[in-house]
């Protein structure tokens, strides 16, 4: 597989650094899930943190810390994290364990030839995650995000503006970007997408289905 569109370094450092919301992060980890390049630099930024706290001098605990702490351990969770039974997600390709583990809803048809299938982030996260999957030689309608989107390509390809993202591609949309994806001939494209904001459906038609288009 080769991969040629990566997140940019700022964001695998976030990433690194676990300053990520919860959805960026399953985004992210889907990526390095089938990119080594990545994995390496990640790697080497959890290194250099690693380091850094090394060389930092020790602070004292403020008195009475450690009691409680044991107090704490006592008390109920405050969420229940939601843990998916094996078959979940056992159908989709290329999913890194963290994204396996989650929930995930049925199949939905949103238009001719693409449907999507939510996944159930485990925490609070302003970023939704989902699949997207569309057939082959499916345009999806032209849209603009009113926030970030990425795109993480885990089985079949599409091209939009020129350029092609196949297997392991990862594809960033800002806000106000305008995009009319193509996919390919030849099998489903399935990708793992990660957004905040919602979608604008551009054109007459799309201001007809916006109201019933929620992702």
């Amino acid at each position: 597989m080769t991969i040629h569109h990566h997140p940019s370094d700022v964001m695998l450092a976030a990433f690194a650094a676990g300053t990520l919301d919860p959805g960026e992060r399953m985004a992210i980890a889907t990526h390095l899930s089938t990119c080594a390049r990545c994995r390496a630099f990640v790697d080497d930024m959890e290194y250099v943190g690693g380091v850094m706290l090394d060389d930092l001098p020790p602070a004292a605990m403020p008195a009475g810390s450690l009691a409680e702490v044991m107090e704490r351990l006592d008390e109920p969770a405050s969420r229940t994290i939601q843990v998916a039974p094996s078959s979940d997600l056992d159908d989709v390709p290329g999913l890194p364990d963290l994204v396996r583990r989650c929930r995930a809803g049925d199949w939905k048809w949103i238009a001719p030839g693409v449907h999507v299938r939510p996944i159930i982030v485990p925490e609070d996260s302003p970023t939704r995650v989902f699949l997207l999957k569309a057939a082959p030689g499916t345009r999806v309608m032209q849209h603009s995000h009113t926030d970030l989107e990425m795109t993480c390509v885990l089985t079949g390809a599409y091209t939009h503006d020129g350029t092609r993202y196949g297997p392991g591609d990862f594809d960033i949309g800002e806000e106000d970007d305008d995009h009319k994806p193509l996919v390919e001939q030849g099998e489903d494209c399935i990708c793992l997408v990660a957004m905040r904001g919602d979608i604008r459906l551009s054109g007459l038609l799309g201001q007809l289905m916006q109201p019933f288009v929620r992702m």
